[in-house]
């Protein structure tokens, strides 16, 4: 099994770590230490050893930023986590913020004191973020300070080690397009953005364009790495020698050498020295590199990096294998749908073995790689808390007369998955279809969405929502986040959310579309799709080409759940067209048991 289900942490690690902590805090003459959730890579789901976050909190989700002082400490989260981090964060020690309502900066800024230093680890922060806190820092009367080392590390005195995993080929296969052409590709954008090279700081879009993938990250098939590619054509990949082996590296290309990650700071510092200009985007790679090409007499020069739009569009190659990747995973969802329903209808059912159930069925295909997140496996009130992890202290019954919401996915070689469903458990209340009617409502609106060129996700994702608002109801998350090609299970820059969500949507990026409701206490439902933004066509009786969605994502959604007379005529037939698809695409491939079961589960409403 991939998943484990021991606690990762305790309301206790709060008042065990914070003393340590404040000892290094003072040793480095600081007040306060920044401290983020994401690790020197930015990214979403980090190695153990970066869980510095949690090891100051105790809080376990996937983003937060803390402060924490000589004498205070705030811990910011967002709606997804409004409960969770209640519950994992002594609240005698931490004042929770809410971090759309008031940033780290906007913090700061009110209540940070004339005169404090802010210590910060110039690894975890990115140049521009640092600029607005130096701002904030500014207009409070207070100082930002560099540090040398981090205080966490130096108190953390059985911090994990860092993985150091061999680095693997992603086949032409899977990607589409050859390694040495994507390079050549960047080498063009240094030349056209008149820069010198282009340092790479994600390791997303290392592994996009060197086609490589690796398990240094769980859940998400990365290997730690950066890259620098000049305007001539020639690239390094910072990866370590001993982790890429000989024939990884032969299908790079010529021109492409590969070092050791500790030479990153050596090969900044010669282009630095020679005058070189650097394209480095100052909202992912690390202050430090900024700092250190500046320091060595070269010109760092914002520009965004050049593999993220690239990668968020798919290719022909990737979207096939993405629809093929479907297909094998609504196999596996269905399979446990019916299993749900036959059963754990009776209470004798727990988190814990719905979730390993579904993994082993998804291990069934022999072609999973590893879960594309940890299944969030909620019955009940656990399935309010948006990012609920099931845990042996958590786990609990799904019993009749509640609701049980599944949120997975699976990496493939071929595909990244995710997709959630909510089933009753014995018989839902009248409120419960209400509201799962109203979702499902929403999530129609965005698979039937037709947008022109330019179009945001963030100015559609009141469609999702209208059905809700109508009743004075709504959720605090996104509706929708992109998703990479046998990569991370949340990837940007598209969205479908209410803010931070500008970007043009461009055909074949994959993103999810998730709408939901939570009833804290008593239940959560959501449902989620993967949709593909289809290429603009023609509308018939229009005078403008419109681009659209392509739904994915192949399972049924509970009948059971859902108030036909909230639905109109279109949404009905959009629901049984959909279910049709699952039923021919999917029952073939399925035993008799369960394929008679998926028949009436798709039946026509």
């Amino acid at each position: 099994m991939f998943q484990t289900f021991d606690p990762v942490s305790d309301r206790s690690f709060a008042g065990r770590h914070l003393p340590i902590l404040r000892k290094r805090l003072a040793a480095h003459q600081v007040d306060a230490l920044l401290v983020p959730h994401d690790d020197e890579y930015q990214n979403e789901y980090i190695p153990a050893y970066a869980e510095r976050l949690m090891w100051v909190s105790g809080f376990s989700g996937s983003a937060g930023f803390a402060i924490v002082g000589l004498n205070r400490a705030v811990i910011f989260t967002d709606g997804r986590y409004t409960l969770q981090v209640r519950d994992q964060t002594d609240s005698d020690l931490y004042e929770f913020e809410d971090i759309t309502a008031t940033t780290p900066m906007e913090w700061i800024e009110k209540q940070g004191g004339a005169g404090a230093r802010y210590g910060y680890d110039p690894m975890l922060h990115s140049r521009n973020a640092i600029d607005r806190f130096q701002k904030a820092a500014q207009r409070a009367g207070s100082e930002l300070v560099p540090l040398s080392s981090n205080p966490i590390d130096e108190a953390w005195t059985d911090q994990p080690a860092r993985p150091n995993g061999d680095v693997r080929a992603h086949a032409e296969q899977y990607a589409g397009k050859s390694a040495a052409k994507k390079i050549a590709s960047i080498a063009k954008v240094a030349a056209d953005e008149e820069v010198d090279a282009i340092f790479i700081a994600a390791p997303p879009s290392v592994a996009w364009l060197f086609n490589i993938r690796g398990g240094d990250v769980t859940r998400t098939p990365l290997a730690l790495a950066r890259a620098l590619v000049k305007a001539d054509g020639s690239a390094t990949l910072f990866a370590g020698k001993d982790r890429v082996a000989a024939d990884v590296a032969a299908h790079f290309g010529e021109g492409v050498d590969i070092d050791d990650e500790a030479r990153i700071a050596d090969h900044l510092r010669a282009l630095g020295a020679e005058g070189a200009a650097i394209g480095i985007d100052f909202d992912q790679a690390p202050a430090l590199f900024v700092d250190i090409i500046e320091e060595a007499g070269g010109r760092p020069i914002h520009v965004t990096d050049p593999c993220v739009l690239p990668r968020a569009r798919k290719n022909d190659v990737e979207l096939a294998g993405s629809r093929t990747a479907h297909v094998r995973d609504g196999i596996a969802i269905t399979r446990f749908l019916h299993w749900l329903d036959v059963a754990a209808q009776d209470g004798s059912v727990d988190e814990i073995t719905a979730a390993q159930k579904l993994e082993s069925f998804r291990t069934a295909s022999n072609e999973l790689v590893d879960l594309s997140f940890d299944s969030i496996s909620a019955s009940g009130p656990n399935g309010a808390h948006c990012h609920y992890r099931v845990s042996t202290e958590t786990n609990r019954k799904l019993n009749p007369g509640e609701l049980y919401l599944i949120d997975s996915g699976g990496q493939y070689p071929d595909g990244t998955t995710d997709i959630t469903r909510t089933a009753p458990i014995g018989q839902p209340t009248e409120e419960m279809r209400d509201r799962f009617t109203r979702v499902l409502k929403g999530h129609i609106a965005i698979a039937t969405a037709r947008f022109p060129r330019g179009v945001s996700g963030g100015q559609i994702d009141a469609f999702a929502r209208r059905p809700l608002w109508e009743v004075g109801l709504d959720y605090d998350h996104g509706t929708g986040h992109g998703v990479g090609s046998f990569l991370g299970v949340h990837e940007g820059p598209q969205r479908i959310a209410k803010a931070g969500s500008d970007q043009e949507l461009l055909p074949g990026m994959i993103l999810s579309n998730e709408p939901g409701f939570y009833k804290t206490g008593e239940y959560g439902i959501r449902i989620e799709n993967l949709i593909i933004v289809t290429p603009p066509a023609p509308v018939e009786g229009g005078d403008r080409e419109m681009m659209g969605f392509e739904t994915i994502t192949l399972a049924p959604i509970d009948r059971r759940l859902i108030d036909v007379a909230l639905l109109t005529d279109k949404e009905r037939a959009w629901l049984n067209a959909y279910h049709a698809r699952v039923a021919s695409e999917i029952g073939p491939r399925l035993g008799e048991e369960t394929r008679k079961w998926l028949a009436l589960a798709t039946a026509p409403i």
